[in-house]
């Protein structure tokens, strides 16, 4: 692990080589699983505000379970994350004519329609942020779904904190994602030494 700031961060995220190949898993990060995707408490706010303009691109299943459920959930381990269909898709998935799971807030995004682009917790996938009292530990969650985007990574030598770039300055900020560089060349420092 790596301090920085009050956050510890894996190793891994310098380790890791990442590129999603949403061709190969299908966007299954969206469909897998046995719980939605963790929502703070600030996003809630922004998914009630936003939704009229995401409902659109919803499909039909994901609108059903909306009604039924509401824009977010209170998970069984205290914490708010988004709906399922089912007990399996994400409501906020739509599917395009590939079969590729997306986000319909993202699309809305895309569109223009909306300002966020989807809850960070997504957007930065396959790391999780585990939030303690005195620091946010940031992991890796390695999962049989991501083998796909690992092998892309590889052949292309992304490393995994360089391809969330952008989610994680929008977590954690600027600065904090320089001081990941500076990590990156201490470590690859230590280890040509």
């Amino acid at each position: 692990m790596i301090e920085i700031d009050k956050t510890l961060v894996s190793t891994e995220l310098f380790e890791k080589k990442f590129v999603c190949d949403l061709a190969a898993c299908k966007g299954a990060c969206c469909i897998e699983g046995d719980t939605g995707a963790p929502v703070s408490v600030d996003e809630i706010e922004i998914l009630e505000r936003i939704y009229d303009d995401v409902l659109p691109y919803m499909a039909p299943a994901g609108i059903e379970a909306i009604e039924a459920q509401d824009k977010y959930v209170l998970g069984e381990d205290g914490e708010f994350e988004t709906p399922l269909v089912n007990q399996k898709e994400c409501a906020y998935v739509f599917f395009d004519d590939n079969e590729v799971a997306k986000c319909a807030i993202e699309a809305a995004y895309i569109d223009g329609k909306v300002d966020f682009k989807k809850p960070v917790s997504c957007h930065l996938y396959p790391v999780r942020v585990t939030e303690y009292k005195r620091f946010d530990a940031v992991n890796f969650h390695d999962w049989n779904i991501c083998e796909a985007a690992c092998r892309c990574g590889e052949k292309l030598e992304v490393q995994l904190f360089r391809f969330l770039k952008d989610p994680l300055i929008r977590k954690f900020g600027e600065e904090w994602y320089e001081k990941m560089c500076e990590a990156d060349k201490l470590l690859s420092n230590k280890q040509n030494s």
